[in-house]
C-alpha cells in the first residue's frame, strides 16, 4: 500500500522549516528581492539549525536525511522565498556527484568542509554555448604532469561568488561529445575567477554568477569518478535533485494560492467578496489541484530514490509538472489581485517572477518532455 502520511519525525522537521520560513525568511524576503542582496545571515542561521546539507551522510558530518525528508523541507523554505531556498539547497547539487563518485578522501575533505563551517559549494555544468546541449561544452581539463589544468567558463552558477569549492564538468576528450566529459573538484583558491554577477528577473536573493577557470591547476586525484564518465554522473545527479526543485515549485505555488485566497475573501466587488464569484472559485480550485498534484509528484520521485530505485521518469514528471504549475498558479494569483497584482506593494508579483526560473534551471521544461517521451517510448525493463 502506498502511504505518503508523514512520520512524526517528518512532521516535526516540516514544522521547524515552516517556522524558520515564517519568522526568519518571509519578513525580509521582499527586501532581499528588491535590493538583490546576499542573505548571509539567513544562510548562517539555516546552517546552524541543520536546514542545510541535510542529505550529507552522518560519516561526513551531515544529518543523513532521505530524499523525501529533504524535499519536504525544501517546500517549506520555498514557501518563504524560493530565491533564498535555492541558495540554501545548492550545496546538495554540488555534493551529489561527489557523494556518488568521488574517493573517500575527497568526500571527507570537501563534503566535510560544508558541515564543519557554514561554507558553500557550486555546481558548474552550464556554459554560454552549452545549456541543454551539455555535449557542446568548451571547458577543458588537460593532464600536465601531476596536475589537471582546467580552462574555460561556466555561467548561471548558483552561489558562484561565495563558493568555497566547485564541482566542475569539463571535456577530457574534445572529440567524444558527451562521452568525453569528466567531473572535478576545483577549490576556489586554485585560481577560480568570478567574472560577472547576474542581475535577475526573479529569485534575486539567490546569487548567480559567471565563473572562469584560467589555467587552473588541481591535483590528479581531484577527478570525481572515472575519466570521461562525467556526463552519466551529471544525469544521475539531476535525477536526485529534480524532486527538490519540484518541491520548491510546490512551495511557490502554495504561497501564491494562499495569497490569492486570502485576498479574494477580503476584496469586495459587486457587493460581495470576490471569493463568492464562481469565476474566482474555479481559479482557486485549479490552483489547489495543481499544488496537491505537484506535492504528490515530488513525494513519489523522492520516495523512489529512498528505496534505491531509478527515478528518471518520475523526477522529470515531477519537475516538469510542478514547475509549469508554479508558473500557471502565480500568473493566476496575480490575476485574482487584478491591477494590484501588478504593483510591487502587493507581494504576489514576486512569486510570479520567481516561478519562471523553475521552468529553466536543472533541465528546462522542454528537456523534461524529451526525457519523458524517451522513457515512455523506450521504457527500461
Amino acid at each position: 500500500m502506498v502511504d505518503f502520511t508523514l512520520t512524526d519525525e517528518q512532521q516535526a522537521m516540516r514544522e521547524m522549516a515552516h517556522d524558520f520560513a515564517e519568522k526568519e525568511i518571509r519578513p525580509v524576503a521582499w527586501e532581499y528581492d528588491r535590493d538583490g542582496t546576499w542573505p548571509e545571515d539567513i544562510l548562517k542561521k539555516a546552517w546552524e539549525l541543520g536546514l542545510m546539507n541535510n542529505h550529507v551522510p552522518e560519516e561526513y558530518g551531515g544529518a543523513g536525511l532521505g530524499y523525501l525528508d529533504g524535499a519536504i523541507l525544501e517546500e517549506e523554505i520555498a514557501w518563504g522565498c524560493s530565491g533564498i531556498g535555492t541558495s540554501m539547497s545548492c550545496n546538495g547539487l554540488a555534493t551529489a556527484p561527489v557523494l556518488l563518485g568521488a574517493s573517500e578522501e575527497l568526500k571527507k575533505e570537501y563534503v566535510g568542509r560544508l558541515t564543519e563551517a557554514p561554507l558553500l559549494a557550486s555546481f558548474c555544468l552550464t556554459e554560454p554555448d552549452a545549456g541543454s546541449d551539455v555535449s557542446g561544452m568548451k571547458t577543458t581539463a588537460t593532464k600536465k604532469g601531476d596536475k589537471w589544468v582546467i580552462n574555460g567558463s561556466k555561467c548561471f552558477i548558483t552561489n558562484g561568488e561565495y563558493a568555497n569549492w566547485y564541482t566542475v564538468f569539463a571535456k577530457t576528450d574534445k572529440d567524444a561529445g558527451h562521452r568525453g566529459i569528466s567531473c572535478f573538484i576545483v577549490p576556489r583558491d586554485a585560481g577560480v575567477v568570478v567574472d560577472k554577477h547576474e542581475d535577475k528577473m526573479g529569485q534575486r536573493a539567490s546569487n548567480t554568477a559567471t565563473i572562469s577557470f584560467p589555467e587552473v591547476e588541481i591535483p590528479l586525484d581531484h577527478l570525481v569518478g572515472e575519466e570521461n564518465k562525467g556526463f552519466k554522473l551529471s544525469m544521475m545527479t539531476l535525477d536526485r535533485t529534480r524532486p527538490g526543485v519540484a518541491a520548491m515549485a510546490t512551495g511557490v505555488s502554495r504561497a501564491a494560492m494562499e495569497m490569492a485566497a486570502n485576498y479574494a475573501k477580503e476584496r469586495v466587488q459587486f457587493g460581495v467578496p470576490i471569493a463568492m464569484h464562481q469565476a474566482i472559485q474555479f481559479m482557486l480550485a485549479d490552483m489547489a489541484t495543481k499544488v496537491h498534484l505537484s506535492r504528490l509528484a515530488y513525494m513519489c520521485s523522492a520516495s523512489l530514490l529512498d528505496q534505491g530505485k531509478r527515478n528518471t521518469l518520475e523526477s522529470s514528471h515531477a519537475k516538469r509538472f510542478a514547475a509549469d504549475s508554479a508558473m500557471e498558479v502565480t500568473v493566476d494569483a496575480v490575476q485574482v489581485f487584478g491591477g494590484y497584482g501588478f504593483i510591487k506593494e502587493y507581494k504576489v508579483e514576486k512569486l510570479m517572477r520567481d516561478a519562471k526560473i523553475l521552468q529553466l534551471y536543472e533541465g528546462t521544461a522542454q528537456i523534461q518532455r524529451l526525457v519523458i517521451a524517451r522513457e515512455t517510448l523506450l521504457p527500461r525493463q
